[in-house]
């Protein structure tokens, strides 16, 4: 799983794309799909208010908010006799007379009339509901004791919301989607081979395993045509339903697979405060977001540590009930003031050992003057650090309006209450230690004095093809970390060798190739091969950029998670995930012996592909551009191909499969229930005879 590649860029995109529409970042700039983009945020803000007044038992502000914003749904009789018969509970459950009377009222102006034509069975359970005036709410043996549970109110809330996404297209962005199906699928792998997972810690805290009710079809919409049993079985096996379950949800959709395909992937709930905390680590350790301000995770880790700071986070606002978002109520002002004024202990030791490294072993890296060349080395460093901070934006976090107002200090605070900063190596609060560090300040001046800004530079040198540069840098900090990551450094000396070629440049680019990439192949084995696809390229020097080898955006992200290593800053976990969600969806398709139909969807393939461009204007269009492509295609999946260097475990042949029949497959995984493989293995029992095999299962 550590060896997957990663389209890094890709998933840089699918991040920013999804900070933006959660409005996570501050000052992002106007994008073509911005004005879309606030709107999907807004409708999905007013699903999850919905969501939260129903939860707290305020079911006449979900009603108003309903009858503001979506009054087709109040249409529905199924939908309004439930509201009305919770609304009658919880007011019961307030306890004064005059909300009995409120109660009493709601009965016979609102939930009896609804009760005669919501649904067959509306009127029984209007009768049932009313033993609630007479039994107590503590009552645990009375026949309405399930009325009076407030599971009720979650189950309300989240059939709600199902609607509601569906009729609002309030659909969450491309990342948390795929991530839900990426982590649904890993799970599953290591379920049916019995392994375990790697990151079984995260996955469990970040996608819960209950789900938002199901929306059942409107009556008149049980006309619809038959669907394809290939758009049946697709979505059923995607999303882990019964068949039955994926007919309804495609009826539901009116036929559209790509919606129905989407409606059941949110109704899959995340942790969103622990999503948030994993984009937000992600971003600061990619550069996209400044790093200023730490996760609020590290925050509460850091109150914990330390009880002498001060930390502008309000708890009882910071925790929603459904884990739907999380409330950042850090003041940025304040945030910003201490991070100008004070400074991390830590990080002023780490930049003092690299200071030390940088003096002790610049006569390794450079022949010039040592003065002169650290002067040039801190104007680059200061150079790149400007360049990437105009580049970089604020996290805001998650910030909603109607509930959280922002923490401000009052008059009496002295500013010097406010001056701590989070450590983002250690993870720990620190005081303002300006003044006792003066001169030892005045001596780091030009130098960085934090370990990511030191990374960054060297994966933007990197992904600029200025190996020699990044050779000398890498080597300044640790001249060991060549020695223990050889692999790097002959893909690093492989660029360079390319771009003294394509310069014209032989004479050099021999020269390197004697010292170093000969000696590294004729030490690994491994790298014989690369290194005579890399010797092709003198036969035409002017072809020598398109030659095959690893692309700067992956050599870059390695050496920045290998030098991360060293300097003790942990991966991001989110980097993790993709590395070992992306395997098993490969594995689990190889099982499957099919293509996924949804993975272009969710711009999977795209991660998959390290050497695919990455245009936000295509990635990011609607996703009903992408729901043209119709919801019955006619593909047939055993034919799809897998990739050459990947050989399937199953049992089964390529070329038999090719021999089973489709619709013998589609037969078997519809009457047997079974996955696609159990059901072409089956099949190869009895020569691709569907008939034969149910039969001999069922005699």
């Amino acid at each position: 799983m550590e060896s997957t590649p990663v389209n890094w860029e890709v998933l840089d995109s699918l991040v920013v794309d999804f900070a933006k529409s959660e409005n996570l970042l501050e000052d992002s700039p106007p994008s073509p799909s911005s004005s879309s983009s606030s709107s999907s945020y807004r409708s999905r803000l007013l699903v999850l208010q919905i969501r939260r007044s129903i939860e707290s038992g305020d079911i006449q502000a979900a009603v108003d908010l309903l009858r503001c914003y979506a009054p087709a749904l109040l249409d529905d009789h199924r939908i309004l006799f439930r509201l009305h018969k919770q609304r009658f509970i919880e007011l019961l459950r307030k306890g004064t007379d005059k909300d009995k009377d409120l109660a009493i009222e709601c009965v016979r102006v609102s939930l009896a009339p609804c009760a005669l034509n919501a649904y067959p069975e509306a009127y029984e359970e209007f009768k049932h509901v009313l033993l609630a005036l007479i039994f107590d709410e503590s009552d645990q043996t009375s026949p309405v004791a399930s009325e009076w549970s407030e599971e009720r109110r979650f189950d309300l809330a989240g059939l709600l919301s199902t609607i509601l996404r569906a009729y609002l297209h309030a659909y969450d962005p491309v990342f948390p989607m795929a991530l839900r199906y990426l982590i649904s699928i890993h799970k599953a792998y290591c379920l049916r081979q019995g392994i375990s997972s790697p990151i079984s810690d995260l996955t469990d805290r970040l996608l819960f395993e209950d789900r938002d009710p199901s929306a059942t079809p409107q009556e008149n919409l049980f006309e619809a045509p038959p669907f394809d049993e290939v758009d049946i079985q697709a979505l059923a096996h995607a999303v882990e339903l019964t068949r039955q379950a994926a007919v309804d949800s495609l009826r539901f959709a009116k036929g559209d697979l790509f919606q129905a395909f989407q409606n059941e992937l949110c109704r899959v709930r995340m942790n969103v405060s622990l999503l948030d905390e994993i984009v937000h680590d992600y971003c600061v350790y990619r550069g996209i977001a400044d790093s200023c301000i730490k996760s609020p995770s590290a925050a509460k880790l850091a109150n914990g540590q330390s009880k002498d700071c001060l930390l502008n986070f309000d708890s009882r606002n910071s925790k929603l009930s459904d884990g739907e978002a999380s409330v950042n109520n850090v003041d940025s002002e304040c945030a910003g003031e201490a991070n100008a004024d004070s400074v991390s202990t830590q990080a002023i030791d780490v930049v003092m050992r690299f200071a030390l490294e940088t003096t002790n072993h610049r006569e390794d890296c450079s022949t010039s003057d040592a003065n002169h060349d650290q002067s040039c080395r801190r104007l680059r460093r200061s150079r790149y650090h400007s360049n990437r901070q105009r580049s970089r934006k604020r996290w805001r976090g998650r910030v909603v309006k109607w509930e959280v107002t922002p923490y401000a200090p009052s008059s009496e605070m002295n500013k010097q209450d406010f001056m701590s900063v989070l450590d983002h190596s250690g993870c720990r609060l620190v005081q303002d230690q300006v003044s006792n560090n003066q001169s030892i300040l005045e001596n780091l001046n030009g130098l960085e004095d934090n370990k990511y800004e030191i990374l960054l530079e060297i994966k933007d040198l990197a992904e600029k093809g200025l190996a020699a540069e990044v050779f000398e840098e890498l080597n300044a900090i640790d001249p060991d970390f060549f020695v223990q990551n050889p692999i790097l450094f002959f893909q690093l000396k492989q660029v360079e060798f390319l771009k003294l070629v394509c310069d014209g440049n032989l004479a050099m680019a021999l020269k390197v190739a004697c010292t170093h990439l000969g000696p590294l192949a004729a030490s690994n084995q491994s790298l014989l091969k690369p290194l005579k696809e890399t010797l092709l390229a003198l036969l035409s020097p002017s072809e020598a950029a398109s030659t095959k080898g690893i692309p700067l955006s992956i050599l870059a992200t390695s050496l920045q998670v290998a030098m991360s290593r060293r300097l003790g800053i942990e991966e991001p976990q989110l980097m993790k995930i993709m590395r070992a969600t992306l395997h098993t969806h490969n594995e689990w398709f190889k099982l499957q012996m099919c293509k996924d139909r949804f993975e272009e969807f969710l711009k999977i393939d795209l991660l998959k592909d390290v050497d695919a461009p990455v245009n936000n204007n295509a990635m990011f269009k609607q996703h009903s551009d992408i729901c043209t492509h119709g919801s019955s295609q006619s593909t047939i999946c055993s034919s799809s191909k897998l990739p050459d260097d990947v050989s399937s475990p199953s049992p089964v042949s390529s070329s038999n499969e090719g021999l089973i029949d489709e619709t013998a497959i589609l037969k078997i995984m519809e009457f047997l229930a079974l996955p696609r493989a159990d059901a072409i293995h089956l099949l190869g029992q009895y020569n691709g005879n569907a008939e034969t095999a149910i039969q001999q299962i069922f005699s």
